[in-house]
């Protein structure tokens, strides 16, 4: 069995019991980052093997994780925060198995852009999750391809960025569209900023930015 568990994007009493019982009882950890792993893993005395699972090494090391599998082995996977495959590694392996026939089973638990959408104020019937832009090529071809988007936008962006970016979406989806940005979820400076883009600049020009940011943009109505 391959096991995703998500794991608190900041605050440790949102960890599930379940959670912790499948780390527990599985063979095998993946870990997106081991260093970042340790404290939690340690802090619910889970004690396994954890071996590393990256963006830069998934695709060598799927063909091994499946052959693990096929010998019975029960392996989970976590990622620094939130649920794994969610703008983490994921989708190679996920896919990998399914592909050989193996069981993968999800758990449900903490994912950043869910508490930043529910709280944002923003239609939340419908929306569309786009996590982190292309920094560089194909950046300016994603955003004008949402210009027209009627849903409510969830961006992920990290505290370097979020300036620019906020400008970004003032010149393509007006200085008057409504957004919220969120950052440092379930962690004691919890942040929530709602109103205009343009109300969003002017706040983050005059405060410190720290912090992983989920950013939600209203529609076009």
């Amino acid at each position: 069995m391959l096991y995703l568990v998500p794991t608190p994007i900041g605050n440790l009493e949102d960890m599930t019991f379940r959670a912790v019982n499948i780390l527990k009882e599985v063979d095998i950890i993946l870990a997106e980052d081991t260093r970042t792993s340790a404290p939690l893993l340690k802090h619910f005395g889970i004690d396994k093997k954890v071996f590393a699972h990256h963006q830069h090494n998934e695709h060598k090391a799927v063909s091994e994780i499946i052959k693990f599998l096929k010998e019975g082995q029960n392996i989970a996977l976590i990622s620094d925060a939130g649920t794994p495959a969610i703008s983490d590694p994921g989708f190679l392996l996920v896919r990998a198995a399914i592909k050989e026939g193996l069981e993968v089973q999800c758990l449900p638990g903490a994912t950043a852009f869910v508490p930043a959408l529910v709280n944002s104020g923003l239609p939340n019937d419908r929306f569309c999750f786009e996590g982190f832009l292309p920094v560089k090529k194909g950046r300016q071809t994603r955003l004008k391809a949402l210009a027209e988007e009627k849903r409510t936008m969830i961006f992920y962006e990290s505290p370097h960025r979020i300036l620019k970016t906020i400008e970004e979406f003032i010149t393509i989806f007006g200085a008057e569209r409504q957004a919220s940005i969120s950052r440092e979820l379930s962690k004691l400076y919890e942040e929530n900023v709602r109103g205009t883009l343009t109300d969003l600049k002017l706040h983050f020009e005059n405060n410190p930015i720290k912090g992983e940011f989920v950013f939600c943009v209203g529609g076009l109505e």
